[in-house]
């Protein structure tokens, strides 16, 4: 395209030139003036260097044909006009041959703008035939990288569906299987650290639980001694003790049995850890489950002239019995304790097709608004008072809080119910949980 259109610019140039000679021409057989000659001398030596110069163009044949016509026609007529013909039909017949030579340097000029409309057109079905081949290539490439975008999304998925199974485990405190993966580098990598991960905690769990039965058994020993004692000295058997030694024995007996109320505590919280994420799931009715519970707490109601108002519906729900009995038990004891004498308790189960509801309520001091947020922490302890004997360990409500959220379920204090205190446990009916995983 580029000696194409060298090749019209020449011809354009040509033209001119060839003009330009004509014109001097007829000034110089009209005139005679030897400059007009020299002028037109000069003028042809710019029509040489142009027609050399195209000669060395790749021209076609037809275009070569007539610009070698017009070269030998330039050279016949300036030969004519150094002979200074007169200016009768010799000067005519000259005039009429540079006629004949514009005609040649103007077919010179249309055979390029033919070789330019055919370079465009050549081009045109190049661009054409790119469009087309792109336009394959594009409808080739948008399955290819499907596939290719399928086959990625395969080889990644695998390992990172291990990696949020290894995670769960993890989560759930399943550290008994080993977590592998296999794909990827950089995710067999993140694979290996979180097996690192397991193993770490699975030694600082085999540590703690070292520790908390070495403390346990090391706090008994001295701790038997010293309740031993504080009785002895309580009862008088070591002898008679005055007002101010009797209440120093008590204190040291009150102090013993606290700090053996806190031992025991940390045990049932390790055991209570550890039953907490392992959940057997199958359809449970917890109506039954509220009734069993409420016929093993008989004869604490009784003792207390408390009431039990039930109210319980059938509700089917996939879950762990033993661990909602545990749920139902430690609110229901949760009432019991800090109910008044002759005090009424609710007790009631509702269900409808997306969740099935526990209700525990009582007529006690209630749940102070310091303390609602806290009240399932574990070892916490309200401020308030309650009507039992034995002083609680603040962790019947904190188990209760976790197996209900290993139940994907929520507990709440019902703040707005008065008086006395009002538990709500919230789960998912069967059709609606599916199963629990861990």
């Amino acid at each position: 395209m580029d000696q194409a259109a060298e090749a019209a610019r020449g011809s354009r140039v040509l033209m001119e030139q060839v003009t330009a000679l004509e014109r001097l021409a007829r000034q110089y057989l009209i005139l005679g003036d030897p400059a007009l000659l020299a002028d037109y001398a000069k003028v042809r030596r710019g029509f040489t260097q142009t027609a050399s110069g195209m000669s060395l163009l790749p021209l076609d044949e037809s275009q070569l044909q007539e610009l070698n016509k017009t070269i030998e026609k330039e050279q016949a007529l300036f030969g004519q006009l150094g002979r200074k013909p007169d200016k009768g039909a010799g000067g005519r017949q000259l005039i009429a041959g540079y006629v004949e030579l514009s005609r040649l340097a103007n077919n010179v000029l249309e055979q390029s703008n033919l070789l330019i409309d055919r370079e465009l057109e050549n081009m045109g079905e190049e661009a054409r035939s790119a469009k087309n081949s792109l336009m394959w290539q594009l409808t080739a490439s948008i399955p290819l990288g499907i596939l290719i975008a399928a086959l990625f999304a395969f080889l990644i998925a695998k390992p990172i569906r291990q990696l949020d199974h290894a995670i769960r485990q993890i989560g759930g405190a399943e550290l008994a299987t080993e977590i592998r993966v296999h794909g990827p580098a950089d995710l067999e990598y993140l694979g290996q650290r979180l097996e690192w991960l397991r193993r770490r905690l699975v030694e600082l769990e085999q540590q703690k639980t070292k520790f908390m039965h070495h403390v346990s058994h090391e706090l008994k020993t001295p701790l038997t001694a010293l309740r031993e004692g504080s009785e002895l000295l309580a009862d008088g058997s070591s002898g008679s003790l005055n007002r101010q030694q009797s209440e120093i024995a008590e204190i040291l007996r009150a102090n013993s049995l606290q700090l053996q109320r806190l031992i025991e505590g940390l045990l049932s919280y390790q055991q209570a850890l550890a039953g907490v994420n392992q959940l057997e799931c199958q359809p449970v009715d917890l109506s039954e489950i509220v009734l069993r519970v409420a016929k093993a707490h008989k004869l604490a109601l009784d003792a207390r002239h408390l009431v039990l108002n039930l109210q319980t519906v059938p509700a089917v729900l996939v879950a762990d019995a033993d661990k909602l009995r545990i749920v139902v038990d430690n609110l229901l004891s949760n009432a019991v304790k800090y109910s008044p004498e002759g005090g009424t308790i609710t007790l009631s189960v509702r269900a409808d097709p997306l969740k099935v509801e526990l209700e525990v309520g009582d007529a006690g001091p209630g749940i102070s608004a310091e303390d609602s947020e806290r009240v399932f922490d574990w070892f916490f302890q309200g401020r308030l008072g309650h009507q039992g004997r034995v002083k609680g360990s603040g962790l019947g409500l904190a188990i209760a809080s976790e197996l209900v959220l290993a139940h994907r379920g929520r507990i709440e204090v019902i703040a707005e119910r008065t008086p006395g205190a009002h538990f709500r446990v919230t789960l998912p009916a069967a059709r609606h949980q599916g199963s629990i995983q861990q």
